[in-house]
């Protein structure tokens, strides 16, 4: 890892990990039955922790309706300090359907046990107690998974067309279970989706999970859906299953490009008070920013090599501008391994070009959409390209911009602008459209809002996360959900790249801009 590479990513805390485990708890019951005979409970389990003599409440699972069995989805995820003893009780409540308190609920049953049993066995099973006795024969068993290997976390969305109706005076209310086959052919549930009521083309909440959950942080490793018509007396309707992988899920990954601004407005590369300026410790504005966004990205991209692009700088051999360029100088293979490949190539560009102009990011979006376009008529999983932008100031083609913009909302992509410096960004703010709908010069509305500016400046003395997390949620959800691939250079225009994405789970691609001005 370079020297300023590495002084970049320990300025924005990348490399701070807390010296903890963290553990997940997965919960089951079997056999669990309440003083209503006539009717099945809705089982609702609640974890407590002791601390200084006092039982509380950590967090609780979904409430599971006319279930005397219940596989709870839900997950709790604890600190786990082996040198310790962290004492836990788990307490399962029947929550009607009027309520969601455990004011006038049904206590059914508890255990206590420690996290380090639960952990040394992986998989703990013991009776329920009520009141001290045994509470019949019902039990409640415990899976513990550490997520000390891979605790990377990815954010997924579902949805499905034209399914079967299991209904006679009504449609289908279905949802959907989520299960990753282990080495040993047991079946984990990994998430249940909520219920869509009296839906045959349902589109389900985006949830979030670990890989260690998923798929063992194995991308490979089969996944089973499985797809069901609720009933309110718990005997649910069997609609359809399939089988794939987080891999296949995300599909290909490769073309994530990124783009750099080398316009002259960021000033002589040689002075201090460049934004391109190359200090042998020191990250300049520049790299702070590509650092901050590609940590986050490249986690989610394949093979972690990314196309960086510049625009708006002259170019050897004959220094003609170009808004178009290898970082690299290698137009047949302008990639990069890593974003530490993406600051290699930066910094061994940037004393062999002239910042120049002007800052058109029209071209870039425009080089974009095309790429975008020609997805649309292919036959494969689509891909979802996501433009990032690092520019230093006022854009200079600011009606073909919007032209751009808005023939662009038709399209499967998005652009992430990051303004980098002290500059007056009011026009990347229009282009946000949060003020008003963004229109091209002749009148037409954009189709979707794709456009998001973030001013580095406010997010670079804060935990680098929050630089996604304060751009617009379904951006941000775009990084993540996406497959960030390529990176783009742009000198004033930004390069892109793609990720491809499956009609039932979105898989995207970032690029990465960079004004030179």
């Amino acid at each position: 890892m370079s020297n300023i590479y590495e002084s970049a990513a320990n300025t924005l805390g990348l490399f701070n990990s807390p010296c903890l485990t963290k553990v997940e708890l997965r919960v089951a019951c079997k056999g669990i039955s309440d003083r209503d005979a006539l009717s099945k409970p809705d089982p609702c389990v609640i974890l407590k922790m002791q601390s200084h003599g006092q039982w509380l409440e950590v967090d609780r699972t979904e409430i599971i309706r006319s279930s005397i069995s219940p596989i709870f989805s839900k997950v709790f995820t604890v600190d786990f300090y082996f040198e310790e003893v962290q004492r836990l009780r788990f307490e399962v409540y029947d929550i009607s359907s009027n309520h969601n308190g455990l004011k006038d609920a049904d206590f059914l049953g508890g255990m206590e046990c420690t996290l380090g049993q639960i952990v040394s066995q992986r998989k703990l099973s013991k009776s329920l107690l009520k009141h001290g006795n045994t509470a019949g024969k019902s039990s409640i068993t415990v899976i513990a998974e550490e997520l000390s290997g891979n605790d990377d976390y990815v954010e997924l969305s579902f949805s499905a067309r034209k399914l079967d109706d299991k209904d006679f005076f009504s449609k289908s209310d279905p949802f959907l279970e989520i299960f990753r086959i282990n080495d040993d052919a047991t079946q984990q549930l990994v998430h249940r989706t909520e219920t869509v009521m009296n839906n045959l083309n349902p589109l389900w909440k985006t949830f979030k999970v670990s890989l260690n959950s998923l798929c063992s942080g194995d991308h490979d490793r089969k996944l089973k859906c499985i797809v069901w018509d609720w009933d309110s007396n718990g005997k649910h309707d069997f609609i359809g299953e399939y089988h794939t992988t987080f891999k296949e899920m995300r599909g290909a990954m490769d073309g994530r490009q990124v783009a750099i601004d080398f316009t002259a407005s960021n000033g002589d590369p040689r002075n201090s008070c460049s934004l391109h300026y190359i200090h042998p410790y020191q990250p300049n504005e520049y790299l702070k920013a590509l650092v901050a966004v590609g940590e986050i990205c490249q986690d989610y991209d394949s093979d972690k090599m990314f196309p960086a692009f510049g625009f708006g700088a002259r170019i050897p051999p004959d220094f003609k501008v170009s808004h178009d360029f290898a970082v690299n100088f290698n137009e047949d293979n302008p990639e990069c391994a890593g974003i530490q490949g993406v600051v290699e190539a930066y910094q061994n560009c940037l004393p062999k070009i002239q910042l120049y102009g002007p800052t058109n990011i029209a071209p870039i979006i425009m080089k974009v959409a095309n790429s975008a376009s020609e997805e649309m008529h292919t036959k494969e999983a689509m891909q979802y390209f996501i433009l990032l932008i690092l520019t230093d100031g006022v854009i200079t083609d600011m009606a073909d911009t919007r032209e751009a913009i808005v023939h662009a909302s038709h399209l499967p992509m998005s652009v992430i602008i990051v303004g980098i410096g002290n500059a007056d960004f009011s026009d990347m703010q229009m282009l946000d459209g949060d003020d008003g709908i963004l229109r091209s010069p002749k009148g037409e509305p954009v189709l979707r809002d794709i456009v998001q500016f973030v001013p580095f400046r406010n997010f670079k003395h804060v935990c680098s996360g929050r630089l996604l997390l304060k751009s617009k949620e379904h951006l941000a959800e775009q990084l993540i959900k996406g497959d960030l691939d390529s990176s783009v250079v742009e000198m004033p225009q930004g390069k892109m790249r793609r990720r491809p994405r499956q009609e039932i789970a979105s898989h995207r691609e970032s690029l990465c801009s960079l004004d030179s001005t």
